[in-house]
Parts: structure tokens; sequence; C-alpha cells
């Protein structure tokens, strides 16, 4: 069988099981599967494949066809510049999320040898990608998963920036190490009972330790803004992403904690999805 025919065939898997991109899907499948890039995929439709791979193929469309994420079938998802390792040990990076990292660079961009801390830091996708940008900030990175930060200093080696990272295994309410001129985080946000009505693709794969904000989807967020208020220098800038409909209560819990707001940003999808704030 050739490229084309087997990607026609589990194209129509896909969309039976209602798969959103089933063709995007079954290309990104086959270029994992022979280890080409997409673009190969596309310019060699006519190319015969082994009765190996088109047996590994058929698999990872089987999986795909169960809503397992392409990013865990993969192992890698592009964020911000750069290509990330992840598993289902961490939160998938999402597009939305770069919007932290846009806010960032635009705030740090003439500052020196700044000291970032990251809270809940997951994959590394955020602060990794400040310290690929700018090569004399250092970072500083805690996670209560001990595999988060495993995958962490991978993605971290691979983008040549480890020498300027520090990593440890921490709940936020016990860390206690250092002052920081920029503190970031992403943390899980997303009320219990609605878990279960998220996509499959999450609900059903994505660490539910990195989505969990207990009952009223502020419990986290409370742990992270009370420790940044004690780690963060005077003046220092505070980025913390929300879910879409907690920008007011997330506001008066940062004013509570003497954070002083410097404005809240819209998502792609025109949602609140971070706030910015200084340590006054």
């Amino acid at each position: 069988m050739n490229i084309s025919l087997a990607i026609k065939k589990s194209t129509k898997i896909l969309k039976d099981k209602l798969i959103p991109n089933p063709e995007l899907d079954s290309e990104i499948l086959m270029a994992k599967t022979i280890q080409k890039d997409r673009k190969y995929v596309l310019l060699n439709f006519n190319k015969s494949l082994s009765k190996n791979d088109l047996n590994n193929f058929n698999k990872l469309i089987e999986k795909r066809s169960f809503h397992n994420p392409i990013a865990h079938l993969t192992k890698k998802k592009f964020f911000w510049n750069s290509q990330f390792f992840v598993t289902k040990d961490t939160l998938i990076p999402r597009p939305d999320t770069e919007l932290i990292v846009e806010n960032i660079l635009s705030l740090t961009k003439h500052k020196n040898k700044i000291k970032i801390l990251d809270i809940g830091i997951g994959s590394g996708c955020i602060l990794l990608s400040i310290l690929k940008e700018r090569e004399n900030f250092y970072g500083t990175g805690v996670d209560i998963s001990k595999k988060c930060l495993n995958i962490t200093k991978i993605n971290a080696v691979n983008l040549k920036v480890y020498n300027r990272l520090k990593l440890y295994k921490s709940d936020v309410d016990k860390f206690t190490l250092g002052k920081y001129d920029l503190i970031v985080s992403n943390p899980p946000y997303i009320k219990t009972y609605r878990l279960k009505y998220l996509e499959k693709d999450v609900a059903d794969f994505e660490p539910k330790l990195a989505l969990n904000g207990g009952l009223d989807g502020l419990s986290e967020i409370r742990k992270v803004i009370k420790k940044s208020s004690e780690l963060i220098k005077k003046n220092g800038k505070f980025i913390l992403e929300i879910g879409f409909d907690q920008k007011s209560k997330v506001i008066n819990l940062l004013k509570k904690e003497g954070f002083y707001i410097n404005s809240s940003q819209k998502d792609l999808a025109n949602n609140d999805r971070c706030i910015v704030s200084t340590k006054i």
C-alpha cells in the first residue's frame, strides 16, 4: 500500500470517530511512522509502505481514534519558537499560553540578568522559551511532579538553556528559596465538576493535577498569588494565566496581596487569559 491510500483510509477512520482534523492528523502520524517531516509525506504520496510501517501507522491511527492526543502520540509539541518534548505526564503546551511569553518578552525588553520563577513549570514551555530568547536571564522552575521536572530538564538541555536553570520539586506552599524580579504561573484553574465536560482528548489523557483548580477553580491560584507576594521583589512583575471567567475574582485576590493590576489580556478566542501585575 502506498502513502496516499493509507492516509485516505485512516482519514475516513478518524472522520467516522469525529476527530476534528482527520486528514492533518493522518499526515502527522504518517510522518512520525516513517520518520520524515510532513512535507516529505505530501511530496511522496505514491511511495510504497513496508508492512512494518503500515502496521505501526495503523496502531497510531487506532490510538488517535480513541482521542489520544497527537502530541502524546508524537511525543512533541511546537510552542513559541521551539519544539518541546511532551508526555502524558505534562499539560500539552497551548497556543493561548504564548500570550504569556509575548507579555514577558515585551516587559523585559530593556532588562538585564533578571531572575524569573515559574510556579508549576510543567513541560517548561513558558520559562524555557524566555531563556532561549534572553541569553542573560536566569530561571527557576518549581513543580510538585518529579516527572514534569524530568521533562523540563530534557527540554532545557535540547534548547541549550540548562546552565541558566534551577529546578525544585516542591509544593508551592513550601517553596521559600530566593527573591525574583518576575514570577510567572499557569496553575490549574478548572473547576472540579467541569473536568468531565472537557474535550475527550483533554479529560481522558491529560494530567488532572495540571487541570483541577478545586471546587471554585481558584484553590491553586490563591496559593500561587500568596506565595508570589512573598517571593517577588518590590516592583517585580507577576504574570498569571487564568480561566475565561475568573478575571474579577483573581484581580481582587491580587489586590489583597499587594499587587497593582497593569493589564488583563485576551487570548485568540477573545477570552480573558492572563493578568499582568506589579508588586507594590
